[in-house]
This record gives C-alpha cells, structure tokens and sequence, in this order.
C-alpha cells in the first residue's frame, strides 16, 4: 500500500509539472504551436525560396498531434492552409520535384493523408499518390534500401527512414496494400545492419553503398561519427511506421526488436546531470559539443510514444520524463503566457554536397545554432503532447472498449476502390467516424477493437466496455442485422456480470429502433422514436444543451451540442441521467455487477467532436472525455 501511494506521489507530481510549467496553465505543446502560428502564419519561410519541404511536413507532424488531443479547430485549419499553398485542385505539387528523387520530398505526404481522410478532398489523395508513385521509380541500393536522394547515389542516411517511411506505410495501410510492409521492414532492418555499431548500439549518420565517398570509411562505407538528430529521426521512424502495420505482420516484431535494441543504446548515452543528448552521441566529452534541443526531442518522443503503444517497457517513461524535464531546463525560453521559445537547435547537418561536408567532427560542430528552427519545434511539439498525453490519468489500463460492427455495418467504396468499413468505426476519420471518440479512449490507457459478428458470451469475455451505435436499417444496409431476443439476451447477462454496455440510436429515420428496444427493454429503456433538436442549417443554439452543475457524468463539460434526438422513456431498474424539460435526454441502468448508458443518438462522432464544425461553446469534446471517464470507472474492480 505504501509503495502505491508513493507511486500515485509522483504520478501527480509529474502532472502538475506538465500543465505548470513556469506557471501557466497552458500545456507546453500549445505555447509552442502559438509560436508556431505566429513565425509562419501562412505558410514556411525559413530564409530560402518558397518552396515543397520537409521542415514544414515536421512542423505540421506537431501541429496535427496537438489537434487530434485538443479539438480546437485552429491547428486543423492552420494544416490545411499550409498544404494548400501547394496542392492544386488537380493535385499537383507546386514546386515539387519527381525527377530529383529526394526523399525529403515524401515527408509531407503525411499531411495529405490526414487532410485527404478527414475532408474527402481528392485533389489531397492525388497529391499522396504522386509522392507514393515517387517510390515506385526511387533509385535504391543493389539489396533494395532507397537512395537518400538522387544527387547522394548508393547513400542511405538515417534522417531517410523518417522523411519516406511513416508515409508509406501509413499509405499503405489506407490501400490495404499489405506487401508493402516487407519493403518497409526492409528499409529499417537494412539501415540497422550497415549502421549499427555493434560495440554501442549507436547508428553513424549515413551509409556508402559504393564506398566511394570521401566522407565514407572505405572498408563499412560508413561516416565518422554519430549524430544525435539522425538517430532521432530514424527513432521518430519506427514508433510511426509500426503503428500502421497489420498486427499479425512479421515485420511489426521486426522493426519493435530494432526499436527496443536502438532504445537501449540512446537511454545509455542521456546525459545523467541534463537529461539530454549532445549533439554527437559518439564524443559527448570532446571539446565544442553541446547539447541539441530538436535530438533531444525527438528522443523525448520515441521513447514516450513506444511506452505509450505498448513497443517499449514502461521503464522508458522515466527515461522520457527526465529528458522533457530536461529540455524544458536548457532550451526553453518563455516569451509570455503564450508563447514559448525552443533554442539550442543545429540548422542542418548533412554528407557531400557542394560545398563539401566531410562528416568531420569539426564539421558538426561548425554548423550553425538556432532558435526556433523548425524541425526542432516541430520535434518539441511531438515530444511535449506526448508528454500530455502521459500525464492524463491511466484509468483505462487494461481494458478494452469494443464497438460493434455487426448491427451497424455500412460500407462504401474506399480510395483504393475496395469495400471499407465507414460510419461510427474507430477508424472513420471523415466527419461519420469515430477516430476521436477512439483516440480519448486510447488516452486513458484503453484498448479499442471491434466486434463483427453478432455478440456471444465467448467473443465478449474480454470486453469491458460494449458499444453498439444506431442499428441499419434495409435503406442503409441491403441485409442489416437485427437485435434479435438471443442478443439480448446475452447481453444482458454479460452486463449482470460487470460489463458497462453503451447504446447510441438515432432519430426514426436513420435507425431501426424496433429490434433494437428489445435490447434496451431488458434494463428498462426505451427509445420513443420520436425527434427533438431538428437544426436547420447553421441554427446552433437549437441543439444547446446546458449541463447543470455538479452533473455525475459530465463534470468538465457545460454546454453540448447534440441534434435530431430520440428521447428515452425509462422504467426500473433504469432512471434519467439528463432531463431537459419534460424529455429525458439520457438513461441509466444497474444491473447486477454492470452498467447501461444510453442516449438517442450517436453524438460523439467526429463532426460533432473534432472542433471543426461547431463553435468552441459547445463542448462536446470535453463531453466525450467525461463519459469516457464515467464508463470506466463505473467498471468493477478486479480482485
């Protein structure tokens, strides 16, 4: 008892360091992106020609992860605006190459998947196609590795892995093109195999197929030294490629031994005193190094987000803690309560090139010091919303929330002209999904899988948490599955034993509400089939509801939006959760070891959670994480 009281201690104490930092309130990651926001409020100018680059896919990399945590609209849009100052409505690329062959050149595509996947906009799935197609042609090395770029032949540079493969795989994943994860693996095993110091761990920055180069030592082919940002790209590389691979892919074990063998190395190389990395990991002592903000965070990130995935032991996290720690101490500058600065970031560090870059360490070391360069703050970012993320409380641990996919089952013809799942699926990123929804469960610590076939006692046992969503109806699905008497059934005995059941219909029009009160009838709901809050238009305020004070379920939330209700009529063992009026809005029920929740609708879907559509007032976000929270803690300990 004592050691998890002294564990539950510091658990609070980093939280508290997280959100107050200096003494604001305002997490790290937005004080950055604010800066962000402000440096290149239109788009990336770096002091060079407007032009495709990979420093700005970096910067958005952050941006993004700060959205998907937050739902404020302002990051999403700020993306968008950034990626169409290049994509056309035909989905060329202005000022992008194919015929340089640079890998750098891919890194934005991530941008364009998200945009393509959340808006439909095809001229973004063009643009991701044109940088996919790129790959197809890519110059390689003679066993398969892609060049670093055209002008570098035979070259594998570290920094390559992050700029082409997170992209391809998450492209991949889109297109169900499951071979290509062999060609993924492929890249990482071979980078890890040529350079990898077998004595360290440690991964020199670039590779010489042909041995030819000056800077390359002529029996390996490999450069001189070890360069901290060229490992954390390559770590940022693998924690978001793997995310993408089928589970049962071999390569997924592949590339998380690589992972946890590069992991090894990097924590043994942190600076004990600091808690970050110099900026060559091989020669910490010598003479003119120094500590490097965009490596450290990058490694701040790696090893927060492997913990967080599951690729990683926990044991990393104290790893990640003591490097944000860290940087906050030697790089962090505070502008005002807004606004951060991020300093201590080495321009750029290359091989070859004209002039010639030796890979020398008085090369390194002559390159120049920044503040705010953006591959560092885009880096910071990452690592400090993951570190956020690391501080929401773990309640979810353990537990798994499934949704089904049975009794809602709509599918439509997905980018690659396949039939996909779409419509309250965890995966949906479009405004009819439930990628937001998932994601705040994944933050607590919590599984999230689906369920398509219809619900028995043996492929729920390990569920926690059941959510079934606006049942079809024959105009939705040709043959939709019906609630029948046997599913009730078991469900309500899974719910007497201690599962928390969540049911979300519809309106009458979008939702087969007869079957599906059989259902609900067991634990005393009904849906009335009746509809409340029909909005027209940009009509808001018709859709408002204001959550009283002191409110059991949503104790964050006070003002939410929800349109073309079903209400409910309850019974025992059932009672009204939320009444507006005479109409009860949401129900409740105990049943044995269990819990029902229950709302005539299906609210939490993306247009209604993400921040882009409905204004800041209503907060359905924070609504959404406080059931979330609720259907947890109404689970029953384990003994």
């Amino acid at each position: 008892m004592k050691r998890i009281c002294i564990l539950s201690f510091f658990s609070l104490l980093f939280t508290v360091q997280v959100f107050s930092s200096y003494g604001q309130t305002k997490p790290l990651s937005e004080r950055m992106a604010a800066t962000v926001m402000d440096i290149w409020s239109d788009s990336l100018w770096v002091g060079r020609p407007f032009k495709w680059t990979y420093d700005q896919g970096v910067l958005l990399e952050g941006v993004s992860s700060i959205w998907q945590r937050t739902a404020d609209r302002k990051y999403f849009e700020y993306i968008k605006k950034s990626m169409d100052f290049f994509v056309q409505s035909d989905g060329t690329i202005r000022t992008y190459e194919h015929k340089s062959y640079n890998i750098d050149n891919v890194k934005n595509g991530r941008s364009l998947l998200l945009l393509y996947r959340v808006t439909g906009q095809e001229k973004y799935l063009k643009a991701a196609q044109i940088l996919r197609n790129q790959l197809n042609t890519h110059p390689r090395t003679n066993e398969g590795g892609f060049w670093h770029k055209k002008i570098y032949p035979y070259q594998m540079w570290l920094d390559g892995l992050y700029m082409g493969q997170p992209f391809y795989a998450e492209y991949s994943a889109m297109m169900g093109d499951t071979a290509a994860f062999n060609d993924i693996t492929n890249q990482f095993v071979f980078m890890e195999k040529h350079s990898r110091d077998a004595a360290t761990g440690l991964m020199y920055h670039g590779w010489d197929e042909s041995k030819q180069q000056q800077w390359a030592n002529k029996t390996t082919g490999l450069s001189a030294h070890v360069w901290a940002r060229a490992m954390g790209w390559y770590g940022m590389a693998l924690v978001d490629a793997i995310e993408y691979f089928p589970a049962n892919h071999p390569g997924k074990k592949q590339l998380i031994d690589i992972l946890g063998r590069f992991a090894n190395a990097v924590q043994k190389v942190q600076d004990p005193k600091s808690g970050v990395w110099y900026d060559i990991l091989d020669a910490p002592l010598r003479k003119g190094n120094y500590f490097e903000s965009s490596a450290s965070s990058m490694f701040v990130y790696t090893f927060a987000k492997a913990v967080r995935m599951g690729y990683l032991p926990s044991s990393y996290l104290k790893v990640a803690k003591k490097g944000y720690e860290g940087i906050q101490n030697e790089f962090i500058e505070t502008v005002d309560a807004d606004k951060i600065n991020l300093k201590g970031t080495v321009s750029v560090s290359g091989l070859g090139g004209k002039p010639y870059r030796d890979g020398s360490f008085e090369y390194y070391m002559s390159e120049k010091v920044i503040t705010n360069d953006p591959k560092g703050v885009g880096s910071f970012m990452l690592a400090a919303n993951e570190m956020e993320l690391a501080a929401i409380p773990k309640t979810g641990k353990g537990k798994t929330v499934t949704l089904d996919c049975y009794f809602n089952n709509e599918w439509k013809k997905g980018p690659a002209g396949k039939d996909v799942r779409f419509h309250y699926t965890w995966d949906d990123q479009a405004n009819s999904g439930f990628w937001f929804w998932g994601n705040i469960f994944n933050y607590t610590g919590a599984k999230t899988n689906s369920l398509t076939v219809a619900p028995s006692a043996a492929n729920l046992k390990n569920t926690d948490v059941y959510i079934i969503v606006d049942p079809d109806t024959e105009k939705e699905t040709a043959k939709p599955n019906f609630v029948s008497a046997k599913d009730a059934d078991v469900l309500y005995n899974w719910v007497k034993n201690g599962g928390v059941l969540v049911l979300m219909a519809n309106d009458p029009a979008n939702c087969e509400l007869r079957n599906f009160n059989t259902l609900a009838g067991r634990f005393g709901i009904r849906f009335n089939g009746d509809l409340r809050n029909a909005v027209k238009g940009n009509e808001y305020e018709t859709g408002a509801f204001n959550i009283p004070a002191a409110h059991p379920i949503f104790k964050t939330s006070k003002k939410v939006y929800i349109k073309e209700i079903s209400t409910i009529s309850v019974s025992a063992p059932a009672k009204a959760a939320f009444i507006e009026g005479k109409d009860i809005i949401m129900g409740t029920a105990k049943i044995g070891k269990g819990t029902v929740f229950a709302i005539g609708d299906p609210w939490f879907y993306n247009e209604y959670v993400d921040g882009r559509k409905i204004p800041a007032e209503y907060e359905n976000y924070k609504a959404a994480t406080d059931l979330t929270n609720w259907l947890l803690l109404q689970l029953p300990k384990k003994n």
